[in-house]
């Protein structure tokens, strides 16, 4: 009889858990796995959007390799991803000790994430507005203090720190609340072990906090990675990729071929390109800092 009830328990137990794991597994399937098989599929084609695709096996691949404008936009979008993620990453480390030190001040700790809620489009408008060489409010700021405007959007040496530094603005909050989430889990015990122990201020965070933060520094420097990798909206409504292909990035090379150009075919080769070093960063990350350990 308790054999039996044993199995019954198990059962029900095997029953809930799939239960849990199926509408996770849904989605995987149907928003992930399926586009993914289907995109790489349409690689292999010449398909213009209008008509039958076409097989042509691996020539949007041999093209890829050949094609100056693609490998412009890959060396692109690297330099963005070394402009952002370093200037995000400090400046939310920095506001997540604020936050840490003034547990009491919510309303502080809200301001931080409010530009986490604006939509990419508005982010992007609003630096438009502000930075406009000819009427925009931080360039009128300038000329007020007898410099020359700057084209913050519109010469090649600023247009990618700008892009850079606006999306900061705009992540930085969230990824502040997730450190800030990972100093909350450190004990108490352990800072004030190292305070008997002598050590404090850089010391005691380079030592003490900095290594127990690993697993979610590792996950907030994959995410951010690979969300700058993605970098699109603010790109096409800011600069267009320009000027001179400066902000060209790897999604509006993509985007420009496959509904400007009708050329889907070669567009998603250059997103399989991009998935694959996505999952190749990803997991280098993890590896490289130890993501599922801290010291």
């Amino acid at each position: 009889m308790s054999h039996r009830r044993s199995r019954r328990r198990k059962i029900v137990d095997y029953a809930t858990t799939f239960g849990f794991i199926v509408p996770s597994l849904l989605g995987f399937v149907v928003f992930f796995a399926i586009p993914l098989v289907r995109g790489l599929c349409i690689s292999f084609t010449d398909w213009d959007l209008l008509g039958a695709a076409h097989f042509i096996g691996l020539a949007n691949y041999r093209e890829l390799l050949k094609d100056d404008q693609f490998w412009n936009s890959v060396l692109v979008t690297f330099e963005y991803v070394l402009w952002n993620i370093p200037i995000q990453t400090v400046i939310a480390m920095g506001f997540a000790l604020i936050m840490r030190r003034l547990k009491s001040s919510s309303l502080l700790k809200g301001a931080f994430i409010v530009p986490w809620f604006l939509p990419n489009v508005v982010v992007a408008l609003l630096a438009l507005v502000i930075l406009d060489p000819a009427i925009g409010i931080l360039n009128e700021g300038i000329k007020a203090l007898g410099f020359r405007p700057l084209g913050f959007l519109t010469t090649t040496q600023l247009a990618m720190p700008t892009i850079a530094c606006v999306n900061t603005w705009k992540f930085m909050g969230y990824t502040a609340l997730v450190i800030f989430a990972g100093l909350q889990a450190i004990p108490r015990e352990v800072d004030e072990a190292a305070l008997i122990d002598g050590a404090k201020g850089w010391t005691a965070f380079f030592r003490i906090t900095l290594p127990l933060l690993r697993p979610v520094l590792a996950f907030v420097l994959v995410t951010s990675v690979i969300g700058s990798f993605q970098v699109y909206d603010t790109v096409a409504v800011a600069t267009r990729g320009g000027p001179v292909n400066s902000t060209w990035v790897m999604n509006f090379f993509i985007f420009k071929n496959a509904f400007e150009e009708y050329r889907m075919g070669y567009s998603t080769a250059a997103s399989m390109f991009l998935f694959v070093l996505l999952v190749g960063a990803g997991f280098a990350q993890v590896r490289l800092m130890r993501a599922d350990k801290a010291d």
